[in-house]
């Protein structure tokens, strides 16, 4: 386990950096909109020629409007199985499995999501589940309350049913397939830009909030975790290297603050 600290107030952190990929949900959001000084940051950005790539847990529905308004490169949603591509005034839609696959995995899913809801007390589907393509999502803390012992026993029932199956700030995300916000970080550096990610891992930054976000703080050197992550202290195994001192938007446009000072 490493020890996150206070992001520098020096730039220096963020020389040479090429771009940035960042959650949403509590990152960028609160209570599901973005905030002022995140969309103020996006702009920043995308004025000084850094791309954003977004990354998140929500489904491709929910992501579709913010990813045709927000000044991103990609949004890729469902934790990594769809990607939402700005290409001149288009919107393209692509996925990290094929059609067949995506139809077999449904029925599973289903079974699955009914499972969850016969053998977990309290458990209700994520109000957004209606846009989602290839995963479901309990609530736990977005218009449900679900406590700890709860969100362990729907994690439980998700791997017993072979899924993967993580935690966010909001919701208990279960799929099948080998994606992740990390061969999200792959794919895009690939489909967007032609590069493999791992040699200039170093040179993005990675910006989250929740235990979902551990993987991504394993893997960038720049990883950074808005302060509201210190909500979840004691459920990080792998912390980012730099913690904010403002939450969601408002640590998000520190980070972008620092990141412009250095270039």
């Amino acid at each position: 386990m490493s020890a996150a600290r206070p992001l520098p107030l020096a730039a220096a952190a963020f020389d040479g950096v090429l771009g940035l990929m960042t959650d949403i949900d509590d990152t960028l959001t609160r209570d599901g909109a973005i905030e002022p000084a995140a969309l103020a940051a996006l702009h920043e950005l995308a004025a000084a020629g850094v791309p954003v790539i977004a990354i998140t847990g929500r489904p491709v529905g929910w992501s579709r409007p913010f990813a045709a308004a927000w000044p991103v490169a990609a949004i890729v949603p469902e934790n990594g199985a769809v990607a939402l591509i700005r290409h001149g005034g288009q919107l393209l839609t692509e996925y990290a499995q094929d059609a067949a696959t995506r139809a077999a995995n449904e029925l599973r899913l289903q079974a699955a999501a009914a499972r969850v809801l016969r053998e977990v007390p309290g458990a209700t589907l994520a109000r957004d589940s209606a846009g989602r393509e290839t995963d479901i999502a309990v609530d736990h803390a977005e218009f449900a309350q679900l406590p700890p012992a709860a969100i362990d026993a729907v994690v439980a029932v998700m791997r017993a049913e072979g899924l993967t199956a993580t935690v966010s700030s909001i919701h208990i995300n279960g799929w099948i397939g080998g994606h992740s916000k990390w061969t999200a970080a792959q794919w895009m550096l690939r489909r967007l830009f032609g590069r493999e990610l791992q040699p200039e891992i170093g040179r993005w930054v990675y910006v989250g909030d929740s235990t979902n976000d551990q993987l991504m703080f394993r893997h960038f050197p720049l990883s950074v975790g808005v302060a509201n992550l210190m909500h979840f202290a004691g459920q990080l195994k792998d912390w980012p290297a730099y913690i904010t001192r403002g939450e969601r938007g408002e640590g998000f446009a520190e980070v972008v603050t620092q990141l412009l000072a250095s270039r």
